[in-house]
């Protein structure tokens, strides 16, 4: 979007009612998750009078954002009587019980008071049909038509937060590898709608397990090429990617910290150990080592925790480990091969791939209550998950399609949702809030 976009909320931002407000919460955390429907109203430029050009473009992006969610249902408009068409995008002039008898929770409006062709402003407001009462507006000025799609990422994003506490979903970025030939894949950025499709590396040789920075500013990854292994470096502000080898070492896994430095398995032996790299990604100290294989690191938001894959019990497990005292305890106590953990940045929860005699699926162990939840099912094999920054949504790849893609499911199960990513093997996904446009 342009720099010279504004939001403007100064005088158009309205809580509603604690009573309204408490109503309308979705509990998206808990095991009874509710369900809000929610209806669009037609977007418009006059009392009216329909808005046809970019607002319709907005109204259909935001439509396809939220079907994402799986909390929300949206209501068809053939549902609503008497139409979608009102006389104003707020009361008095709105309608509310044309769409309440249409089942609908919530009603989105959308106006564009110059007209919607050009560079425009839109305001766009969020209100509970039952009471009337506003959750909140917010205005975007010199709005173009290619700026639409961030305008819709901005507004869902302040919408979910508003529902559930965190809008995070539509604020993220997912970084990927992707198959671009025979023997060679490289980076991918895509948003979790599949918007934004962009490869940001170009190398000979295969990329694996991307890994975002904190800030957003590098995403580092596994490198191989015929002749070594090595960890890659990619920058978002210089748009460059560097290649560090570390001599005679496998690079497996790496993990940014909260603390913005990596966390990676290194091998020059029999058993690789879990290494932290300083801020110029040369070894700093051992976060855990013994006789047996330690890999693939993952920490909490708070960076007191790490999950990882250890075999000191014969087959693969995941272990947490406690980095203040140093304990280490068993997180998967059922399966015998459980691999690629991923904590929630909350910390209450870790989720893994298990082989099974169905093949691989996606398991969420319940750290507070102990409990296992498998969140997967097939055809095809899972693997791979990664927890998005609200601890609600998890990416993960699957084959189930034929050639492996990315795919969306929650903390909860569900159907699987598949992110669009082209064509081309799609896998090693990994959630972030960065990553910066060409």
């Amino acid at each position: 979007m342009k720099k010279a976009i504004v939001i403007f909320c100064a005088f158009f931002v309205f809580a509603m009612s604690g009573r309204a407000l408490a109503a309308l919460r979705v509990d998206i955390y808990g095991p009874g998750q509710n369900v809000v429907s929610l209806a669009l109203a037609a977007p418009l430029r006059g009392q009216h009078v329909e808005a046809s050009d970019m607002g319709r473009g907005l109204q259909s992006l935001v439509e396809q954002n939220l079907s994402f969610l799986p909390f929300m249902r949206l209501t068809d408009p053939k549902a609503v009587l008497g139409g979608t068409v009102m006389d104003g995008a707020e009361p008095p002039a709105l309608d509310f019980k044309r769409f309440q008898l249409a089942g609908a929770d919530l009603l989105v409006t959308s106006f564009w008071p110059d007209g919607d062709a050009g560079t425009k402003t839109v305001q766009m407001r969020a209100f509970e049909t039952n009471t009337g009462g506003r959750l909140f507006g917010k205005e975007y000025s010199k709005v173009t038509k290619k700026d639409l799609p961030e305008v819709a990422d901005r507004f869902c994003a302040d919408l979910l937060e508003a529902l559930t506490g965190n809008g995070a979903f539509f604020r993220s970025t997912i970084a990927f590898v992707k198959a671009t030939g025979k023997m060679q894949a490289n980076v991918w950025l895509t948003k979790p709608t599949g918007r934004d499709l962009r490869q940001i590396t170009n190398m000979k040789g295969q990329a694996m397990s991307p890994s975002w920075s904190p800030d957003g500013r590098f995403i580092v990854f596994t490198h191989i090429d015929p002749k070594s292994h090595a960890l890659g470096v990619w920058d978002s502000s210089s748009k460059k990617v560097s290649r560090i080898r570390f001599p005679s070492n496998v690079v497996i896994g790496p993990s940014f910290t909260p603390g913005n430095k990596v966390a990676v398995a290194l091998s020059n032996g029999k058993y690789p150990a879990i290494f932290l790299l300083n801020h110029a990604f040369q070894k700093e100290r051992v976060l855990e080592q013994g006789s047996s294989i330690n890999v693939s690191p993952s920490f909490d938001k708070s960076g007191t925790k790490m999950a990882f894959t250890s075999s000191r019990l014969g087959g693969p497990q995941i272990f947490m480990k406690d980095l203040g005292s140093g304990s280490v305890s068993r997180v998967s106590m059922n399966g015998g091969y459980n691999t690629e953990p991923n904590i929630s940045p909350d910390g209450t929860l870790v989720t893994y791939s298990r082989m099974t005699e169905y093949g691989n699926r996606i398991f969420v162990q319940d750290m507070v209550t102990g409990e296992e939840r498998q969140v997967s099912f097939g055809p095809g094999s899972d693997e791979q998950p990664s927890f998005c920054a609200d601890s609600y949504f998890i990416a993960f790849s699957s084959s189930r399609g034929g050639s492996r893609g990315i795919y969306l499911t929650t903390r909860h199960g569900g159907d699987a949702k598949k992110i669009p990513t082209g064509g081309g093997a799609a896998q090693f996904p990994r959630w972030g809030l960065g990553g910066e446009k060409k």
